[in-house]
């Protein structure tokens, strides 16, 4: 697969291929690829992770649930290792968004130390934005069931990496919310 900077760079533009044309919910519409780049950017920059495979998970992160990617694609081209990772953070689309949230909770103490990772940098990402803007439409007691619920989910990954968990924390303070 070539050197470990040509398969994070493969899996970057592979995933700026598949989210081509999606956008943020923000007010500014931000391109929806600042999402994964920000997911490795957060795992590689805050919490020190090297492991490729990782990071090219985070960079596939979201492509089977919200495009047309199977995971058989992304085993294809990157392995099952990042397959692997991509499966055990995709939600299911077919469920009720409620029973998605629920399996997310409590499903994440029992993924596996990258999956975990993942978790953790995605919900850190998200929070990040929220405390920046609200997407469009949302109201402050939304932004605030999605960071209650975001606890939830993050207090299951604790013990996983102390520099992610701190960040959280801190975001979960300025809401009022402890874990």
């Amino acid at each position: 697969m070539g050197s470990e900077a040509a398969r994070l760079l493969e899996a970057a533009d592979f995933a700026a291929r598949k989210h081509r044309g999606q956008r943020r919910k923000d007010p500014e519409g931000t391109p929806y690829i600042n999402h994964p780049i920000g997911v490795a950017r957060i795992l590689a920059l805050e919490a020190g992770v090297t492991d490729t495979a990782v990071l090219q998970a985070a960079l596939l992160h979201d492509t089977v649930e919200d495009t047309d990617t199977t995971p058989e694609e992304l085993e294809l081209r990157f392995g099952a290792q990042v397959r692997r990772l991509v499966e055990e953070v995709t939600d299911d689309k077919a469920l009720p968004k409620a029973e998605r949230k629920r399996l997310q909770v409590e499903r994440a103490p029992h993924g596996s130390p990258g999956a975990r990772l993942l978790k953790l940098a995605d919900k850190l990402h998200n929070l990040r934005d929220l405390s920046r803007c609200a997407p469009v439409g949302w109201t402050d007691s939304r932004v605030q069931e999605y960071f209650e619920w975001a606890a939830q989910v993050v207090k299951g990954l604790q013990g996983t990496s102390q520099p992610l968990e701190q960040a959280l924390q801190q975001l979960f303070r300025e809401r009022g919310l402890v874990l």
